[in-house]
């Protein structure tokens, strides 16, 4: 524990090697994610309501969706209310020890551009399944709203207590399993016979996978600046486990258990599950090289043990969860 007054000499060199990376950050803004000129958009994949024929469009939507499992219907929509809450999620990257040292969202530093950028794109996402949903005329959309309403009145806390290498880690582990989930919605949605729901949740996973890509190449740049470093926060944050961001979306409401029950049906359904955990911890170790790093202390060598045993732990403990029998839905009429 830190007395008051006391130096984070460890958190004050993680500041610093961060402000190395602006540059890197920079050209990540520039050459991995998109001009909005360029970008898709929710319309691209929505009817046009200038066409006569729209309600028609409409009706061969809701058509097309009837044929969606309601558990895979209700999964689809905890992924729309986990990427609507992103006012959160750009709040807490530019309060980062080191990201906004100015406290100015119109800084010009790669940082602050690629917090700004990077949430820009995300948006779209909760955009568009929110109306893609809506037009299916099988949700509750007071009940999603509220839930929206809740998760951000609650807010975010990812448990990287304001360290920058620690939430580095948490981006990158948090894109690849946003990615996993809206491939699987994706392969769930065709089976349907919704192709266009299918397309959709594809194209949302490519923006993940280019986000992941970048934050996984900020992380490569920390662990070869300062392995030890690296594996400490990384180990810190696996210990704490990765919190996902919509945990606190039933949180003071009428049910405490939403998110519990949310996690459950993406279990049952394979959309996410704790094989996909483990499987990503598997992907970031080696990505990272964290077995092969040396000149390590003594503490850094330790937790790189942990981190090279971690996947198989977690495997063993999926091969032992069960999906469960029942689930409750919730968000559907």
């Amino acid at each position: 524990m830190m007395k008051s007054g006391e130096i984070n000499y460890e958190l004050e060199k993680n500041i610093e090697v961060i402000s190395q990376l602006d540059e890197l950050v920079g050209e990540a803004v520039d050459n991995i994610l998109v001009d909005p000129d360029d970008c898709w958009q929710p319309s691209d994949f929505l009817p046009d309501f200038s066409d006569p024929e729209v309600f028609d469009e409409v009706k061969m939507l809701q058509k097309r969706s009837e044929g969606i499992p309601d558990t895979v219907l209700t999964s689809l929509v905890g992924n729309m209310i986990t990427e609507e809450a992103l006012p959160s999620y750009q709040t807490y990257f530019n309060l980062l020890e080191g990201i906004n040292p100015e406290r100015n969202l119109l800084s010009p530093s790669g940082w602050v551009r690629w917090s700004k950028s990077w949430t820009a794109e995300e948006n779209r996402h909760g955009d568009l399944l929110n109306k893609y949903l809506y037009m299916t005329g099988r949700v509750d959309m007071n009940a999603v709203e509220r839930t929206i309403h809740r998760l951000l009145t609650n807010g975010f806390d990812p448990n990287s207590g304001g360290d920058p290498y620690q939430a580095i880690v948490y981006t990158s582990f948090q894109e690849r399993a946003t990615k996993v989930s809206h491939v699987n919605t994706g392969k769930l949605a065709d089976k349907a016979g919704d192709t266009v729901l299918g397309k959709i949740c594809k194209q949302i996973a490519g923006d993940e996978a280019r986000h992941e890509k970048a934050y996984k190449s900020f992380m490569s740049a920390i662990f070869d600046i300062d392995p030890s470093g690296a594996i400490l926060a990384f180990e810190k944050l696996m210990r704490k486990q990765i919190v996902m961001p919509a945990v606190l979306m039933g949180e003071g409401g009428s049910n405490p258990s939403l998110f519990t029950e949310f996690s459950a049906i993406t279990q049952k359904v394979g959309i996410y599950t704790g094989w996909d955990y483990a499987r990503i911890i598997d992907h970031l170790v080696k990505l990272w090289k964290v077995e092969h790093r040396t000149g390590l202390t003594d503490v850094a060598a330790k937790a790189q043990d942990y981190l090279v045993n971690l996947s198989d732990r977690y495997m063993r403990l999926a091969d032992r969860m069960k999906a469960p029998e029942e689930v409750k839905l919730a968000w559907l009429k």
